[in-house]
């Protein structure tokens, strides 16, 4: 097999660990060098391909590419851009193809979300559509834990770990000073459509009475009175109330409980405080004292408490990738499969990109209590394993030690293109 150049990129949201991915990615390829000569990664997502700003990340140390395994963010750069339709936008695609014959580039691995899967869906037909030989692989990540066919997402084991510990850390202090001072906690995390992370704060308490008291869900309309009456009953009985809010939360009829009224570069409805949004109702309807506390960047960023499985997932994913494209498999997705929940054991296997492009994996009913204010014993299993294991950075000077990369750029050989 004649030897051709592998482009790498990321997209969307970063997280924890979707470094860690493209480790796995570049150290598969360097192993690989009878098929995969140079690696570039795009600088900021597609648009690094689209605009020939390319990094040659062959001039990277082995040591350096070894350090993103434990670096947070996204180390080449991410976007939120999204290719319209291949018919009706067609300069993009053949500039697209012009980039990637003037850097000898046959392999594409891009790194993202659902979003990011349509991308790269539609990157892979560029063979068939326009004449140009490509294999295009979607590495899974999103912290939204909303991918289908795999059993969860890279990235959201870290921001599970990390939203259960500061529910569970933020629970021991109002519990300290509930009697004189405040009575209501409220904790918004991730989640524009899928409860998901907001579940993983169940996972702080697990008896009768212990926090957090309340989550509320995308998945279940939220009734004001309900909830309000929710608080005030926690709040007799435990003498405190911890909620653990989806910036997603919405009324029975969509409506979003904090819609900014703006849209991103996907389209998507830009969510705008959710917690402070709560949290002035129950100061409204129940006169308690609060404090609200958005996990923002935060949950995505933490790598220092990341979880073990999440990081090894991550790895995993990434070499597997390179694995498929190598055996000529095009359009695929790695896609961890859970074989066993005590022991915990997984694997990866390979899914179509056309079964997981714009699709979303929601909170199934079961995971959720009755009341829709809490995670059922179901959840719990299902989540539990993601948080498993410790995988601390090393530390100098007192602070995680990260990635310093070179992020030498390839030389341009083609004219600017304007997006």
């Amino acid at each position: 097999m004649a030897q051709h150049n592998a482009f790498y990129a990321q997209s969307g949201g970063v997280t924890a660990v979707i470094n860690a991915s493209a480790c796995g990615v570049i150290e598969a390829c360097r192993q690989a060098p009878d098929q995969i000569g140079k690696v570039y990664a795009g600088h900021n997502g597609i648009i690094g391909a689209l605009t020939e700003d390319l990094i040659d990340v062959t001039q990277e140390s082995d040591e350096s590419i070894a350090a993103l395994r434990y670096t947070p963010g996204g180390a080449f750069g991410s976007c939120r851009y999204k290719l319209k339709d291949i018919d009706t936008h067609r300069a993009q695609y053949e500039r697209l193809i012009e980039v990637f014959k003037a850097h000898d580039i046959r392999y594409f691995f891009y790194n993202g979300g659902g979003d990011s899967a349509d991308t790269c869906l539609k990157v892979s037909q560029l063979s068939e559509k326009l004449g140009y030989p490509l294999t295009a692989i979607h590495v899974p990540k999103t912290v939204d834990n909303d991918l289908p066919i795999t059993d969860n997402s890279p990235g959201f084991g870290s921001v599970a770990k990390y939203i259960a510990t500061s529910t569970l850390e933020a629970s021991l202090d109002i519990a300290s000073m509930c009697a004189t001072s405040t009575k209501v906690f409220v904790l918004e995390v991730m989640g524009r459509h899928a409860g998901w992370i907001a579940a993983a704060g169940g996972l702080a308490g697990e008896a009768e009475g212990e926090p957090p008291h309340m989550i509320i869900f995308p998945e279940i309309p939220f009734n004001r009175k309900a909830a309000m009456a929710r608080v005030e009953e926690s709040v007799k009985q435990y003498g405190y109330c911890v909620i653990v809010v989806s910036e997603g939360a919405r009324y029975e009829d969509g409506t979003f409980l904090a819609d900014a009224g703006n849209t991103d570069a996907f389209g998507h409805r830009q969510l705008g405080g959710v917690a402070p949004t709560l949290a002035g109702m129950i100061k409204q309807d129940l006169g308690y004292k609060y404090h609200w506390a958005v996990a923002d960047y935060l949950q995505r960023a933490a790598r220092h408490l990341a979880s073990k499985t999440d990081v090894e997932q991550a790895y995993a994913v990434g070499r597997e990738a390179v694995t498929l494209a190598l055996a000529g498999k095009n359009a695929m997705m790695p896609a961890i499969r859970r074989l066993s929940q005590a022991p915990y054991q997984w694997d990866v296997i390979s899914a179509p990109l056309s079964q997981v492009a714009n699709q979303e994996k929601f909170m199934p009913r079961d995971f959720i209590s009755e009341n829709g204010f809490a995670i059922t014993q179901t959840c719990r299993d299902y989540l539990s394993p993601l948080i498993q294991g410790e995988d601390f950075p090393p530390f100098e000077n007192g602070l995680p030690k990260v990635a310093k990369l070179k992020l030498a750029k390839a030389e341009r050989k083609l004219p600017i293109f304007t997006l």
